[in-house]
């Protein structure tokens, strides 16, 4: 390649066009400096083999002192961007300098790969504080003055060797607690050595494909379900089957185990999200029958069914039947707080030996602290009751909501859900667009959810608002119903013209 051997001095009036800034707050003078000739070096104002003043007669120039220039030379040329010579510094050859010079063509899209390109976006975010958004909970009536206590009696019983990295699995204390809980609330049969500690349900769901499948495989999941289920299989390189739900939760017909056997099956059966329908106990029987008769594997996601406000906590599919082929999956994101980013996976007895290597290669053991914390407050009583003062809350909330959705939203509607969780559902006529009211309810701070977009292939039916209930005042319900009944009665005008 070509050097240009530009005199100095046109170096120099370069970088005097615009003086560098004395501001004790901003960048000193020598990150400016080096940016600045950074900057022209990458966009070929200072082209390959462009001869840079001397560092005594650059510092004159701007001002500065030559110490300051000299370490501005000595980054620049570690970071290979000038060498410095007793016959003097130059810049030194630089291809994407030169091509960028060479070229004004907007550079190429960027390449993602297949699994990535086909994660449908999430375009309804909205903040934890907006009323009506779905899995939020009630962040006000967290003990956490309690919490904190447990957080600092963990920091000083672990002391510095909680610094470093803990058992890929999780802390032993956690997984004694989770376990004996599971044992006593849900159900669940299992040894501690059986539970994983991961970061939040979703790393959960991601370790589930790691362990079970292969690329290209099927992996059934509920229709309407959980978008982080669907998102973590697309980035599995499953094919993702969709398999509808009824009042009976997971409806699965017989031709689909003969041309879509899956490998994996997804399915939240104690509470179903979004649509609050129950597993019938004939079809959870039948599921787990079947998928040991297939070779398949079940994910249950009991994301938040310690949260029932009729009659008795409904029991964990994993634990009717011994050995059963499921995956137990937990999150504390719900009954504590999202930002804790713990949860947990209990392994099938029969799949821990084989997955032993993979999750210590694969897990680092991280928060331990925060572990700890949990542990006592498990094993304290503090969880359960937590649980039960927020048991309570929901359930009014939950009447609250449900009153004022009867009373106030005049649009034909069916609500579905309640019984558990933090959520209702509501089935709205099609000649309105859930997508589109859902955006509206934003410039009124309101964050429902469409229903629609928790289905990979949505029906009619699948139109509708999830609302929830967790972190909105039961005050609220009857002017945020008045104002979605309103949005909604815009909507289907809009769709009669």
């Amino acid at each position: 390649m070509s050097t240009v051997d530009e005199p100095a001095s046109a170096v120099l009036d370069l970088l005097l066009e615009t003086p560098l800034v004395r501001d004790r707050s901003g960048a000193s003078l020598q990150k400016q400096l080096h940016e600045r000739m950074r900057g022209a070096i990458l966009d070929g104002r200072f082209p390959s083999g462009c001869r840079l003043p001397g560092s005594r007669a650059l510092a004159v120039a701007l001002g500065i002192s030559r110490n300051s220039v000299t370490a501005v030379y000595e980054l620049l040329g570690a970071e290979g961007f000038i060498e410095l010579s007793r016959q003097g510094t130059r810049v030194t050859s630089l291809d994407r300098q030169e091509a960028g010079r060479r070229t004004t063509r907007r550079a190429a899209a960027p390449r993602v790969s297949n699994r990535a390109s086909l994660i449908r976006g999430a375009s309804f975010n909205a903040g934890n504080s907006l009323p009506l958004r779905p899995g939020v909970p009630a962040f006000a009536r967290f003990p956490l003055g309690a919490w904190k206590n447990c957080l600092d009696r963990a920091v000083r019983k672990a002391g510095v060797g909680g610094l470093g990295y803990g058992d890929p699995q999780g802390e032993s204390a956690l997984r004694v607690a989770i376990m004996r809980h599971l044992a006593v609330a849900r159900g669940v049969r299992c040894e501690p050595d059986q539970v994983v500690i991961t970061e939040g349900a979703q790393e959960a769901l991601s370790l589930c494909v790691r362990l079970v499948t292969n690329p290209g495989e099927h992996a059934w999941v509920e229709e309407p379900g959980y978008r982080g289920a669907q998102s973590a299989f697309t980035c599995g390189d499953l094919d993702v089957v969709p398999i509808r739900v009824d009042d009976g939760g997971l409806c699965v017909p017989e031709s689909a185990w003969q041309t879509h056997a899956p490998r994996l099956i997804y399915t939240t059966p104690s509470h179903q999200y979004p649509t609050g329908s129950v597993l019938t106990v004939s079809r959870r029987l039948e599921l787990i029958a079947k998928a040991q008769a297939h070779g398949a594997w079940i994910i249950e996601d009991d994301y938040d069914s310690e949260y029932r406000h009729t009659g008795e906590l409904i029991g964990a599919m994993q634990g009717l039947v011994p050995h059963s082929p499921v995956l137990y999956v937990g999150t504390f994101s719900k009954t504590l707080f999202p930002s804790l980013r713990l949860g947990f996976l209990v392994l099938p007895e029969a799949l821990l030996a084989k997955a032993l290597p993979l999750l210590r290669e694969t897990l680092r053991g991280g928060h331990r602290f925060e572990q700890l914390a949990l542990a006592e407050f498990i094993e304290s009583g503090q969880f359960a009751r937590h649980l039960g003062r927020m048991r309570r809350l929901y359930r009014r909330r939950q009447d609250a909501l449900r009153a004022a959705l009867t009373q106030h939203l005049n649009t034909p509607h069916v609500i579905t859900g309640g019984d558990s969780g933090m959520h209702l559902t509501v089935r709205l006529p099609a000649d309105c667009s859930d997508m589109r009211i859902a955006e509206a309810a934003r410039t009124y701070d309101m964050a429902p959810m469409p229903l629609s977009r928790f289905a990979l292939k949505p029906r009619p039916d699948d139109n509708g608002l999830v609302l929830g209930y967790g972190n909105t005042s039961e005050s609220l319900f009857v002017p945020l119903v008045r104002q979605l009944g309103r949005l909604i009665q815009a909507d289907r005008r809009r769709g009669r013209r």
